[in-house]
């Protein structure tokens, strides 16, 4: 994928080099994002995918058919609070492998941060609709009668419903919206900053995230495919969920 890579910096970005400067010294480095999935603790991969092997927290068993998800704008803090955000996307694509390592084409300067984070989907501000051309032949798109923009996650796959029958469903994150038609309305954000926590960088850094599938499924809410499988993108009741239960999906496995 070709990603977009640029880089805001404050103030501090300006006091530091490549160098020794005022008796600090301080370095540039390279820092990357590894993706693993599991669920509940066991780990998953593309392998494991159409096959009823899974149960999420309302008893239900489920295959996994596709998962692809959006991060973007990730931001490190240190500890006086100023930020430093890298202003790009990754499209993980777990179907096939893809993107599944994500490696931004700028340079961080070591130091202790305070905490690092990163954007589920992308903020309302650069969700703009049709702006990304890779997003777009990759179908990533949102139809303009619902807002436009892109999707956060696609995760699709079939479940035994309550008559014991294999039944699909479409697990897709988008801004929530209302009104779909020429003039949707949007209830609430819906995109999800993830917060990994503090970390000192030194030299070259890979940060292993963990994805818990099955908490796309669990808490707050506990999901009933039953009930919520397919036609979620306009239902705002259930964005507002999937916001909701993804505020734990993502956690900082290690770093090396």
């Amino acid at each position: 994928m070709n990603k977009v890579a640029s880089i805001f910096l404050f103030v501090f970005i300006t006091l530091v080099s490549c160098h020794k400067d005022n008796d600090d010294n301080v370095s540039n480095v390279n820092i990357s994002l590894h993706f693993t999935h599991n669920w509940d603790g066991i780990p998953v991969s593309n392998s494991d995918f159409n096959a009823l092997k899974f149960t999420n927290e309302n008893g239900e068993m489920l295959s996994i058919e596709r998962l692809r998800y959006l991060i973007s704008d990730i931001t490190l803090t240190n500890s006086t609070g100023e930020s430093l955000t890298i202003d790009a996307y990754n499209l993980v694509d777990v179907t096939n492998n893809g993107n599944l390592e994500f490696s931004p084409e700028v340079l961080i300067p070591t130091d202790a941060y305070t905490n690092i984070s990163f954007t589920f989907g992308f903020t309302n501000e650069k969700n703009i609709d049709a702006a990304y051309q890779d997003l777009n032949s990759a179908s990533w798109f949102v139809p303009a009668m619902l807002g436009g923009g892109y999707h956060y996650i696609q995760f699709d796959g079939k479940f035994l419903n309550s008559s014991n029958i294999e039944q699909g469903f479409n697990y897709h994150a988008i801004r929530a919206v209302d009104n779909p038609g020429a003039n949707p309305t949007f209830p609430q954000d819906t995109f999800i900053t993830v917060n990994l926590g503090a970390v000192t960088i030194t030299s070259n850094i890979v940060f292993n995230i963990e994805m818990n599938i099955a908490e796309w499924f669990k808490t707050p809410n506990i999901w009933d495919l039953n009930v919520f499988n397919q036609s979620l993108m306009p239902n705002s009741t259930a964005q507002i969920m999937m916001f909701e239960n993804g505020q734990n999906v993502f956690s900082l496995k290690s770093t090396k």
